[in-house]
């Protein structure tokens, strides 16, 4: 079963919980564990994980087939091969045209902030759960992009499909699904419902947007254009199934992982409040009274960023990646790995690498800095991936995480309800597909 800690699921051996990371200083940066009939091969190690990534590019170039989601999308999730190529370029190219790491884009976040920051305003310093409604607020730059427009936050088909999202994402972190083995009676009932429920959901507001936006601006309709364009040729790969599906990937990877760390983040503000106070002094001497944070500000913000960056390494929101396969029998540090296996690329061991961070454990902002203070970049900072599959909402992502968590902090400060010490705060782990923060509250005192 799952062990619930910071580090992700856990193996029980002996009666004993181990994690994959407590493994690889038995067995090595390279080993298989079997799990139930499936078996898989783990990559350890920050330099481990770069050889075989970006080294060995072709060799681990391919998603693991994992039945649980060919069987729910068709085939037109976590694709591999020719129609990976196709989609990953499309996504790409269509970001791009609507101006992903571009002002528009940035625009857009920071409307999305200011309706955020006049609902933390509502609760006047009392205490609320943050997790409904930063996915709701992240979701909104995706709809931005995708639809044109955004959804208010009490949109009760838009709150259904967060709900549906959150769910479905906690469903695919169970042990049963980590075996690869079919869902049992209602897990498997209640997952088949949630993935038919939010793709009628989602067929239904990209079809109201179609109809109430312009070409220009709905995202969708510019990629239905495209789909009835290569429809008329053999042997096509684009069809609204696809385009269904790459919507929902975008929307669920846009969604889950941004907020969950902003979460994260101000957790651990609460935690940590002489962090929270030094990003405030700093934020202070760069921005003018009443401004916020911008994107042109992260550079002259260093301990910010570092802050940012250490928050994401700390809270490892994806610590075992997305399997990866074999095309072939390749031949790996001395071992071959035969065609076909699934490969699963640790990336909690890259950001707890003792190599490469001086205090892997703990909460470390300087991790990120130099001895003057300027922000330093880390190869072994990956929790995006790298390599061909890299995170292909890498650039959104940073851009959100800076202003929404820079934005936050510029308004409120944050704190722990009233009769919870911050040492009380627990900072262990919920282990789902994502690692999210256990259940809290949070108090957002408006800055003065």
């Amino acid at each position: 079963p799952a062990a619930r800690s910071r580090l992700g699921p856990g193996l029980v051996l002996n009666e004993h919980i181990y994690s994959p990371c407590q493994l690889s200083k038995t067995y090595g940066n390279v080993f298989t564990v079997h799990f139930g009939p499936r078996k898989a091969v783990v990559l350890a190690g920050y330099e481990t994980i770069k050889d075989a990534l970006l080294n060995h590019a072709d060799e681990f170039g391919e998603r693991a087939e994992i039945p649980i989601f060919r069987k729910m999308t068709q085939g037109n999730a976590f694709s591999h091969g020719e129609l990976w190529k196709a989609m990953r370029r499309f996504t790409l190219s269509t970001l791009r045209d609507f101006g992903m790491g571009r002002r528009t884009i940035e625009v857009r976040i920071l409307e999305e902030l200011n309706s955020l920051v006049k609902y933390f305003e509502s609760y006047q310093g009392k205490p609320f759960d943050t997790k409904m409604i930063l996915n709701n607020a992240v979701s909104n730059v995706i709809c931005s992009i995708l639809f044109g427009e955004r959804f208010e936050y009490d949109d009760p088909a838009f709150l259904t499909l967060l709900k549906l999202l959150n769910e479905n994402t906690k469903l695919l972190g169970s042990p049963m699904v980590l075996v690869r083995l079919s869902l049992p009676g209602v897990m498997a009932r209640t997952y088949a419902e949630h993935t038919k429920s939010r793709k009628a959901k989602m067929q239904i507001k990209m079809v109201a947007k179609q109809s109430s936006t312009g070409v220009s601006c709905c995202r969708t309709h510019g990629y239905y254009l495209y789909v009835l364009k290569e429809s008329k040729k053999p042997h096509t790969m684009f069809h609204n199934e696809s385009l269904l599906f790459s919507t929902l990937d975008l929307f669920a990877a846009g969604t889950e992982t941004t907020s969950t760390t902003v979460r994260w983040g101000l957790l651990l503000m609460m935690k940590y409040p002489e962090i929270q106070r030094k990003i405030q002094e700093e934020m202070n001497h760069v921005i003018e009274p009443g401004e916020m944070p911008k994107l042109e500000d992260r550079k002259k913000m260093p301990y910010t960023d570092a802050v940012i960056h250490e928050i994401q390494r700390f809270a490892n929101i994806v610590p075992m990646g997305v399997s990866r396969a074999t095309p072939t029998d390749v031949n790996f540090r001395g071992y071959v790995i035969p065609k076909g296996t699934e490969v699963i690329p640790l990336l909690t061991s890259a950001l707890n690498d003792e190599l490469h961070w001086k205090t892997p454990d703990q909460f470390n902002p300087s991790h990120f800095l130099d001895a003057d203070g300027n922000f330093i970049r880390r190869e072994a900072f990956i929790p995006f991936s790298i390599g061909r599959r890299a995170c292909v909402g890498e650039g959104l992502a940073k851009m959100e995480l800076f202003l929404f968590f820079a934005g936050l902090l510029r308004k409120f400060v944050f704190q722990a309800p009233p009769g919870v010490d911050k040492s009380d705060l627990d900072l262990t782990a919920d282990v789902g597909f994502t690692l999210n923060p256990m259940p809290h509250l949070v108090c957002a005192v408006p800055c003065e």
